[in-house]
C-alpha cells in the first residue's frame, strides 16, 4: 500500500526498527519507515491492548505515539528519521507492567 515513489529513490539511512537494522529514506518520517518496513501497528492502546498503526500522519490523532532512541510517547509522524535512531512500538502505556 505504501511505496516510495519512484523519484523519491535516493539517499537513505540506517535505523533500527523493533531490534532489525534497516535502511529508509532520508528525510522520512519514523512513522513512515515503521510502516515501509512491515510494522503492522506502533502502538498499542493501555487499557485494551489493541493494536494502533498511524492514521492521519500529521500530528493530530496520536494513533502514531511510539518509542524512540528510549523516549516513549514521541508522536512519529513528526519525528524525521536520522542515522542509528532506534525505533520500536510503545505497547501499552509506558512504565506499565505488562
Amino acid at each position: 500500500m505504501f511505496k516510495p515513489l519512484p523519484d523519491a529513490a535516493g539517499a537513505t539511512v540506517m535505523v533500527v526498527i523493533g531490534g532489525r537494522g534497516v535502511a529508509v529514506p532520508e528525510g522520512c518520517t519514523a512513522a513512515a519507515a515503521m510502516l515501509m518496513h512491515g510494522a503492522g501497528i506502533t502502538r498499542t492502546t493501555p487499557v485494551s491492548g489493541e493494536g494502533r498503526a498511524p492514521y492521519c500522519m500529521m500530528g493530530v490523532c496520536f494513533e502514531c505515539l511510539m518509542e524512540i532512541d528510549g523516549e516513549p510517547n514521541q508522536q512519529g509522524c513528526l519525528v524525521i528519521v536520522r542515522e542509528g535512531m532506534r525505533i520500536a512500538p510503545q505497547l501499552g502505556k509506558p512504565g506499565a507492567k505488562l
